[in-house]
């Protein structure tokens, strides 16, 4: 599994609807976004465990993931298409001093598990990261 990397400025445009309604959940329940793209070589089987969180760095707080959309949640596989496939993570919201958080997924094959670290939080708290 390579490096993941956050993405500043992301190079395929998410329908305006979906984003606008995810800046309603964001700006209204305090939630935070992250559209994750991850690649692959050949058609293959996704999912996320429920316990997946962001932990804020500087605390011990850590954010649940509340909602997920195009991906499904374990124990059920999701089949996706060799290439980019796109699917979007939606958590409980982080404290307001937290500058930067790490996205970990705990699941029974950890080597398989997504992580991202060091995301520097944002103003509006809509991330981008290539898994």
């Amino acid at each position: 599994m390579s490096n993941p990397t956050i993405i500043e400025t992301p190079s395929r445009v998410v329908s305006p609807d979906i984003i606008a309604e995810l800046q309603t959940l964001v700006h209204e329940a305090g939630q935070v976004v992250v559209h994750c793209i991850q690649t692959t070589p050949y058609a293959s089987y996704i999912r996320i465990w429920p316990t997946t969180y962001l932990y804020d760095q500087h605390s011990d707080h850590s954010s649940e993931l509340v909602h997920a959309e195009n991906i499904s949640y374990f124990p059920t596989w999701k089949a996706v298409e060799a290439g980019e496939n796109h699917f979007t993570l939606i958590f409980s919201g982080l404290p307001k001093s937290c500058l930067v958080f790490d996205l970990l997924e705990h699941c029974d094959n950890q080597s398989g598990a997504f992580r991202v670290n060091s995301i520097p939080r944002n103003d509006s708290d809509v991330y981008y990261v290539q898994l």
